[in-house]
């Protein structure tokens, strides 16, 4: 079911004494919680930018060595975008934050889930609107505020098929023309640094951005305020629409403007 078990020491090490802060009151509510991976693996197959470079691991050595021991070690090479992974406010923003500057509490907190999936399957260039929100705020209340926000397209389901993923399965700046998968409308981000206060947006397609973007207008809003977006996010169907918590940890890259991403969500039994 995607569920892994729980990692006491990392959660006590954020919540308690890494950061001086007693964790006695909560840290008995985290770890008794179940956890989702919302990571796809990176391998042969994981979806890139049509003009990215892909995955690649080589053998550094393999098998029994002359001591009769086993030993095994690899090297990878990727692009900064491509899996699953975060975009920092600095990849459409001069000035902002790089994957290094954004802080434990920027990539952690309570989720929201808004699920359109029914709106994108049928149109694999929709673009999650602000009627969307607030019919979810109909239902359900205000958007909390320093909240994650995860946007379920259902795209997840195409994974790791980049025809149906992506809209095709070319490579090159030729085929950026032939994207189609859905994302945020401009004016719902505008609407949502404007009126919420939300810490980051999460997604299950390629960008924030829908595939025939030309401006990436959604990136260029919400990075220039530090909102840092996870794209290409795993198994958003298993989470509930309020009661997740999320904890995105990327490589931490010194002056990246993004990064292989790993990214979990706590959720109540």
């Amino acid at each position: 079911m995607n569920y892994f078990p729980v990692l006491p020491i990392l959660l006590i090490c954020i919540f308690g004494s890494c950061t001086n802060q007693p964790h006695s009151d909560n840290s008995e509510e985290i770890i008794s919680k179940r956890w989702v991976d919302l990571t796809y693996p990176f391998d042969s197959e994981t979806i890139y930018w049509p003009t990215s470079e892909s995955f690649i691991l080589d053998t550094v050595a393999k098998g029994f060595t002359e001591g009769g021991y086993y030993y095994s070690a690899y090297k990878f090479s990727m692009s900064e975008h491509g899996g699953t992974h975060l975009d920092a406010p600095i990849h459409f923003a001069e000035g902002q934050k790089s994957v290094d500057e954004l802080s434990i509490e920027d990539l952690a907190g309570d989720a929201i889930v808004l699920d359109v999936s029914t709106k994108s399957i049928a149109n694999p260039d929709y673009q999650i609107s602000i009627e969307d929100f607030k019919n979810w705020e109909e239902k359900n209340g205000t958007l909390p505020e320093n909240s994650i926000l995860l946007l379920h397209t259902g795209f997840g389901q195409y994974w790791p098929d980049p025809t149906k993923y992506l809209g095709t399965d070319e490579k090159g700046p030729e085929a950026i023309a032939k994207l189609h998968f859905p994302g945020l409308d401009p004016a719902a981000a505008r609407w949502l640094v404007e009126n919420r206060k939300i810490k980051a947006v999460g997604l299950d397609t390629p960008s924030i951005d829908y595939g025939q973007s030309k401006n990436f207008d959604c990136h260029q809003i919400l990075f220039s305020k530090n909102i840092p977006v996870f794209e290409n996010v795993a198994n958003l169907h298993l989470l509930p629409t309020k009661g997740a918590w999320i904890i995105a940890l990327p490589i931490k890259i010194k002056g990246g403007s993004g990064g292989p991403l790993r990214i979990v969500a706590s959720i109540p039994d």
